[in-house]
């Protein structure tokens, strides 16, 4: 076989379905290519809504290797590339993140915005996708939609792109997403019934003489109810890890809470798994404050929705990626992980299916905090960029060559 440029089929003139090997093949022409893109990414970090350059980026890349690009998607920098295949098929998207970690949101705190969430990984793994199936455009089949995401760390960009409707437009059947873990390069770990939780918030509000006292001692009554502790060591990290990985364990049914005291209000943020969990704990923050003078809870806003996969669409992204990468780089999490995060994808599969699945990015060797996210020596291994394309884009051939959807949502068509 001698594979041809971008648009170019099989010589011969028989042109078959898209297979693993045509996607390895013109993956492995890529990777020094991808990998110098995300390094120019990752020297450009834009915080959530200000994407410009990165979005600039990205539509540069679609628009060379063939694809329909809309910049300025839900009134900001959202960028959606769409690439027609040369047979009938489904429609599917793949989703990538483009924004950095704020100041505030890194581990011990930054003067900057930084790339230590390993956003300029997935955008560069969905480029990478993008360019890999565009070559292979005669043989694929149906439709793929990259959405390129602003404003993930804020859990607002997802809302943006759903609300331009661009999922009814392109008729979108399902959704599929990577993100960074700490996983040994080039290791899968699949999310099913599973995810990251949602968030909920409470303003509470003292009075008296010693309210500003009663808010600090509030805030320690407020942080019993937790069942899990924020990590403080690398060790706790490796536990975390270990417990999302345990059936039953630890992280499969948890509250995690951070409580803060200023003057007379109290401030408190927590996750729960799972979600249904939201109604006990608000009643739980309620009998907490009751005893304090004057205490008045107020929830601002509704919570925030945790991101679950569907089980069975999980189970077969899990053995798409077993054939593709090994039986041994594939580990499936039995909890919501991490159980501090959240993930604004969860809007997505709230409309349609999908799956969201970790790619691992620690180098052998390496301590866990070069791959958990928003530690500031996060430094995720290239080599899982590669991984993640090879394995993503054999997926999206896969699932727009299928006669029929995912389970778990509606379709559009």
């Amino acid at each position: 076989m001698v594979w041809a440029g971008m648009g170019e089929a099989v010589a011969g003139g028989w042109r078959g379905p898209v297979t693993q090997a045509a996607v390895d093949a013109e993956a492995a022409r890529l990777d020094r290519v991808l990998i110098q893109l995300r390094r120019d990414v990752h020297r450009h970090p834009e915080a959530p809504g200000q994407e410009q350059r990165t979005a600039a980026v990205v539509a540069r890349e679609l628009r060379a290797a063939g694809l329909a690009v809309t910049t300025g998607v839900g009134g900001g920098h959202g960028v959606v590339g769409v690439l027609q295949g040369s047979r009938p098929g489904r429609t599917v998207a793949y989703r990538a993140d483009m924004d950095a970690v704020p100041p505030k949101d890194i581990v011990g705190g930054g003067s900057a915005p930084a790339h230590l969430c390993g956003h300029d990984v997935h955008t560069t793994v969905g480029i990478g996708v993008a360019r890999v199936l565009a070559r292979l455009r005669q043989q694929l089949s149906g439709t793929v939609v990259f959405l390129f995401q602003p404003a993930e760390e804020t859990l607002s960009g997802a809302r943006t792109l759903i609300d331009s409707g661009v999922l009814e437009r392109e008729h979108v059947e399902e959704i599929h997403a990577l993100h960074c873990g700490p996983f040994p390069v080039g290791q899968f770990a699949v999310t099913p019934g599973y995810g990251m939780p949602g968030q909920d918030k409470a303003e509470i509000t003292l009075s008296g003489p010693d309210a500003p006292d009663a808010a600090r001692r509030l805030t320690v009554d407020l942080g019993a109810l937790a069942t899990v502790d924020l990590p403080q060591t690398p060790a706790d990290l490796e536990r975390i890890v270990a417990d999302a990985q345990t059936p039953d364990g630890p992280l499969a049914r948890f509250v995690a809470v951070r409580a803060t005291a200023q003057e007379a209000e109290v401030s408190v943020s927590y996750r729960c798994w799972p979600q249904e969990r939201y109604v006990e704990v608000r009643d739980s923050i309620r009998r907490v404050a009751m005893p304090y003078t004057g205490a008045g809870v107020s929830f601002p806003v509704e919570p925030f929705p945790a991101m679950v996969c569907p089980e069975h669409d999980a189970r077969l992204l899990a053995r798409h990626l077993r054939r593709t990468v090994g039986q041994d780089m594939v580990t499936e999490l039995r909890a919501a992980f991490p159980p501090f995060s959240g993930e604004d994808f969860a809007l997505f599969l709230n409309r349609i299916p999908g799956t969201y699945t970790f790619l691992g990015v620690r180098t052998p060797g390496m301590p866990i905090t070069t791959s958990y996210p928003h530690y500031p020596d996060f430094s995720p291994d290239e080599r899982a960029i590669g991984v993640g394309v090879r394995a993503m884009a054999g997926w999206i051939a896969k699932r727009t060559h299928k006669a029929r959807g995912l389970s778990g949502g509606p379709s559009w068509r």
